[in-house]
């Protein structure tokens, strides 16, 4: 299908996890896509293997805690492909899961300069490419953290509390622009970022890992594409009417 055809996406920490199956999904129906991450091998390696199969495809080492590298990159991928129509702000940590009194401030600030930080420069550096090409899709991995507590990770919970705010304010503000911006919500989906976090909480990381998928009233963990196909539907043009919504895929775990 071409569901993205003629459009330009960029994906951050689109190297691995749910990041990469935005970018391969992007690029199956037709767009060009922008991997930035700061994993540089498996970056190269996804843009490589799409440029292979003749489709265009690019990696840019991006750090989106640092806004001169944020900016640098997006207006480099508007050169290269001729515009910006996407953006999928996915680049996140989840941080050390203390709690709130034992957590320490750098701690705290590691995980809201990439979570949050990373979405306000994306989306600062976004907009006037999106207003050249005449609207726009941004798309901001929240969490179900961002909705509900599980009792864990408190930086994480903050930041992604914030990025569910910061898309619905910016829906508001750039709606005349026809730049739409909303967040999706996933409960756990099995990535890197998943398998370390169960991996520092228990030595038995099958166990952890059953545990997790149990806790999912559908019985399962999800997989990336279960959140890419999502993405590729917030940046096609069948969302056109679509803009400061909150897209819950958790296999039920906040229907409670």
């Amino acid at each position: 299908m071409n569901r993205l055809q003629g459009k330009v996406i960029a994906v951050t920490g689109g190297a691995l996890g749910i990041g990469h199956a935005c970018v391969q999904r992007a690029s199956d129906e037709g767009a060009a896509v922008a991997v930035l991450d700061v994993l540089d091998a498996p970056g190269e390696a996804l843009a490589a293997s799409l440029r292979a199969q003749g489709r265009r495809a690019g990696y840019w080492h991006c750090d989106v805690s640092r806004e001169a590298e944020v900016q640098a990159t997006l207006d480099a991928v508007a050169a290269q492909f001729g515009a910006l129509h996407g953006l999928v702000n996915n680049a996140g940590i989840a941080g050390t899961n203390t709690p709130t009194h034992e957590t320490t401030e750098a701690d705290w600030d590691r995980v809201q300069a990439v979570n949050v930080k990373g979405v306000f420069f994306g989306t600062k550096h976004a907009v006037a490419h999106m207003r050249r090409a005449g609207g726009g899709s941004v798309v901001n991995l929240s969490s179900i953290a961002g909705l509900v507590g599980l009792g864990s990770v408190p930086p994480y919970h903050a930041s992604k509390g914030a990025v569910r705010l910061m898309t619905k304010n910016d829906a508001m503000q750039y709606a005349g622009d026809r730049i739409r911006f909303n967040s999706v919500h996933p409960a756990y989906i099995w990535t890197p970022m998943v398998e370390n976090h169960l991996r520092a909480t228990t030595s038995d990381l099958q166990a952890a890992k059953a545990a997790a998928a149990a806790a999912h009233p559908i019985g399962r963990m999800g997989e990336p594409d279960d959140i890419a196909w999502c993405v590729v539907y917030l940046l096609s043009d069948e969302s056109s009417f679509v803009t400061g919504a909150e897209f819950v895929i958790d296999g039920g775990w906040t229907a409670r």
